[in-house]
């Protein structure tokens, strides 16, 4: 079955009617659901391929997917063939046992990376925490430190945890949430100087410097892209030292970069590296994975009751397969190429308005003038409008994050959006 034929299919609306016969009530749902979130006026009911439906019918491009997250957009019929099949063999037991699906996925990941061993969990923040314990206990015994600090990068984000807020290198995300969790110390991005004066000044008595966990592109930051000279001298320097290079993928790998993984666009390999947002094309799941020589956990020093059960295993190798047969990985590159070309074409258009476009494959951002007032949310609002939906990375870079079998047609139609969308908002 070929790409294009995938994304016809799951391109059908479901038949599910078109408008809802009562109003969905914002105000019920507030009530009953905490305010974590800062939601756009939308209640979105279905999806098929890259289009979403409100609760009143209305059509939208979805370029939000889940915040890169569907994959393979929404109702695929792989997914939904994958689902039905393994809801109706065996959807969960506990990891005290084998579990047959989890092998095969945990065989596809070390088969199509650098990676040797694999940890499932349910999320990217469970991923990282996993990632900072193994770390913590591979300094503790293997490098002999009482006191490992782990270098993060300032404007990265790692999770809602508490260890992954405190490494998160962003204080709105950490006020009122201290004491934060010891041993992490921040550094600029792409800014090798202060990698090496941090490892000099931290590196006395007790305390050593035993990793660094950083984005190979820094999505919530702004959609930054990493410096490949930056990242090949860290990796440098962590062979010199013995330091642990931790690469952060949740957001950027699994394709969304144009390569399976985004390490791939920097020349160097990880030592340790996680995963999940894409991985289950929606399933919640996450995977940390790393080489054999820093696989240091043994039973019962880290577990997840859901991490790698059947039903979530089973749907992520599914589109893992998927990625892999209909060759997605050039259609994310020859899209990403159309979306900057178009947003470069745009930003030429509105230049009071638009500064930089940056991005790999069909993760980009759109920088808005830091002199203007207006804001990524305002452009995100007027998208909604012009029916597409787009996500901010920051106050003033409007993310494009569409679903990998995203089409030509479907591109040049949210750009035309956008396009209409800055000049409703042009000073």
């Amino acid at each position: 079955m070929s790409l294009q034929t995938l994304v016809e299919q799951a391109t059908i609306p479901p038949d599910s009617g078109s408008v809802a016969s009562n109003p969905f009530d914002t105000d019920s749902f507030n009530e009953a659901v905490m305010s974590t979130y800062a939601r756009f006026p939308l209640a979105l009911e279905r999806g098929a391929g890259c289009r979403v439906w409100d609760t009143q019918g209305r059509e939208y491009l979805d370029f939000v997917a889940g915040i890169a997250t569907c994959t393979l957009g929404h109702a695929h019929p792989v997914m939904v063939e994958a689902v039905t099949r393994q809801i109706q063999k065996l959807h969960h037991v506990s990891n005290l046992y084998y579990i047959p699906e989890q092998g095969e996925l945990a065989k596809w990941l070390v088969d199509h990376s650098c990676a040797d061993r694999v940890f499932f969990c349910n999320s990217g923040a469970e991923a990282n925490e996993a990632a900072i314990k193994l770390a913590r206990k591979y300094a503790h015994t293997v490098l002999e430190i009482e006191k490992p600090i782990i270098l993060t990068a300032n404007a990265s984000f790692h999770g809602r945890t508490l260890a992954t807020i405190t490494a998160t290198a962003q204080p709105k995300y950490q006020k009122y949430f201290d004491p934060l969790v010891p041993g992490f110390h921040y550094v600029n991005y792409n800014d090798i100087n202060a990698v090496e004066v941090a490892i000099s000044e931290l590196d006395e008595g007790d305390y050593r410097v035993a990793a660094i966990l950083i984005e190979p592109l820094q999505g919530e930051g702004g959609v930054r892209p990493g410096d490949i000279a930056y990242f090949k001298k860290l990796r440098q320097i962590c062979d010199e030292t013995g330091v642990l290079l931790i690469f952060d993928e949740v957001q950027v790998g699994m394709g969304r970069s144009g390569k399976l993984w985004a390490y791939e666009h920097l020349g160097v390999e990880p030592d340790i590296f996680t995963s999940a947002k894409g991985l289950g094309g929606g399933i919640p799941i996450g995977a940390m994975m790393s080489k054999k020589f820093c696989d240091v956990f043994q039973p019962g020093e880290h577990a997840s009751t859901f991490g790698g059960n059947p039903f979530v295993c089973g749907v992520a190798l599914s589109v893992c397969q998927t990625l892999e047969r209909e060759n997605i990985l050039q259609n994310v590159q020859d899209r990403g190429e159309q979306l900057r070309s178009g947003l470069r074409a745009i930003a030429a258009k509105y230049p009071q308005q638009v500064g930089e476009i940056r991005g790999w494959g069909l993760i980009n951002g759109l920088e808005l003038r830091a002199d203007i007032q207006l804001t990524a949310a305002d452009i995100v609002n007027s998208a909604i409008n012009e029916g597409v939906l787009l996500v901010p990375a920051g106050p003033k870079v409007v993310r494009f994050v569409p679903p990998l079998i995203v089409t030509e047609a479907e591109v040049n139609t949210a750009l035309e959006a956008v396009d209409r969308a800055m000049s409703n908002d042009k000073p």
